[in-house]
């Protein structure tokens, strides 16, 4: 396995967790910095799961037709302006539009990580690719918020994002070096509308897609909804400093990182649907205790903290059991499904943030609440994966 490229790829999905996560212990100073509230904060957030979600519909295409490279080039850029955009706002309503631009740019490297895997790797040894990215992308939650606090606290928060200018700028000379191009060669004369929706049509009717991108998409609203409550849960309802709101952080992070290696291992002797299956039990095992814990009152650092740890580990074996199972049956569309599997992900944790956010009443039941929904929704989902197979 060539450690140069999987290094690379991981960076490339590690944009979105650092995008994300470093500016989190800014909501309040953001909140003070351009006399809002903190719905009008937490809509930057929204707006940037949405434009993941857009985005990856346009790359999708774009990289079946014309290769790898040059659409992922064409993205980095963008993501680079538009941070130094958000650095630079003057309000709020200015930092927003920044952000939904600044994801329309980095999900490029989203969409393009997958589909390298998938042009590179066998179908079985896709699993194992995608679980060692999750080691390097790991690695952005645990730093990007210890970094983001203390950046914060010497730097002030346009320094957040300037941060990310810089990483969006090594990232597109670093493509621009190693990266080969390293999809199949253009089938198509044109891209036009037509092809693209042709080409999402044939992925979206495969079953197997479908089941596997849709219980991906809910098990993942989990991790976003958690984003989304994350700053109020641990440094309002615990009350803990920025900089213990950043080690709660890491630690689930470290879980994720724990659990995506632990699920390299296991793929070497059980079926990545055996895996999943099991998963998603216990998450929805976990979701049902902090539901519980929520709703009878019985809130502490302990009781609210243990099953976030665990269902957030626990998509360690989710997300890339369910990313090789969903894009093993296809070769010519790879970028396409690569792309819609994305926009569902992204689309569907969006609209999940949104929804927590409008149910917000003061407490954590609204949050516990969508959890165990989703859960339970992706549970059904995956329940024929430990049938599954990774092949085409």
């Amino acid at each position: 396995m060539p450690r140069g490229l999987i290094l690379l790829l991981g960076s490339l999905t590690a944009i979105a967790p650092m995008s994300i996560d470093m500016y989190l212990p800014a909501f309040p100073t953001l909140e003070q910095a351009f006399a809002t509230d903190a719905a009008a904060v937490q809509r930057t957030l929204s707006v940037f799961f949405l434009g993941l979600s857009l985005g990856q519909l346009a790359y999708g295409p774009m990289s079946d037709r014309f290769g790898r490279r040059l659409p992922l080039l064409v993205g980095l850029g963008l993501y680079t302006l538009a941070s130094l955009g958000c650095a630079l706002s003057t309000s709020i309503g200015m930092l927003t539009a920044w952000r939904g631009l600044q994801a329309l740019g980095g999900c490029a490297g989203v969409v393009m990580a997958r589909a390298v895997v998938r042009d590179v790797f066998g179908p079985r040894e896709a699993a194992r690719v995608l679980s060692s990215l999750m080691l390097v992308m790991g690695v952005a939650p645990i730093l990007a918020p210890l970094v983001g606090g203390w950046v914060l606290a010497h730097a002030g928060w346009r320094a957040l994002f300037a941060i990310l200018v810089v990483f969006g700028a090594s990232c597109w000379v670093a493509v621009l070096r190693g990266l080969p191009d390293t999809a199949p060669e253009a089938r198509a004369a044109t891209l036009t509308l037509g092809s693209a929706m042709a080409a999402f049509g044939r992925v979206s009717r495969h079953p197997r897609f479908r089941r596997f991108a849709l219980a991906q998409a809910l098990s993942q609203c989990v991790l976003f909804a958690y984003i989304a409550g994350a700053p109020f849960l641990y440094m309002q309802v615990l009350g803990l400093s920025p900089s213990g709101f950043a080690a709660m952080f890491g630690l689930n992070s470290l879980g994720l990182i724990g659990a995506s290696q632990l699920n390299r291992a296991l793929l070497r002797r059980e079926e990545a649907g055996v895996i999943l299956w099991r998963a998603l039990l216990a998450q929805f095992g976990a979701a049902c205790a902090f539901v519980g814990v929520v709703w009878t009152g019985a809130t502490g650092l302990i009781t609210l903290a243990a099953p976030i740890l665990v269902m957030v580990l626990l998509l360690g074996f989710v997300l890339p059991n369910t990313t090789a199972l969903a894009l093993a049956p296809f070769d010519r569309d790879a970028g396409s499904a690569s792309a819609l599997l994305g926009a569902l992900q992204y689309g569907t944790s969006g609209l999940a943030t949104l929804a927590v956010s409008a149910a917000f009443d003061g407490t954590l039941r609204p949050m516990a609440t969508a959890i165990v929904i989703f859960l339970a929704a992706a549970l059904v989902l995956g329940a024929d994966a430990r049938r599954a197979h990774v092949v085409r």
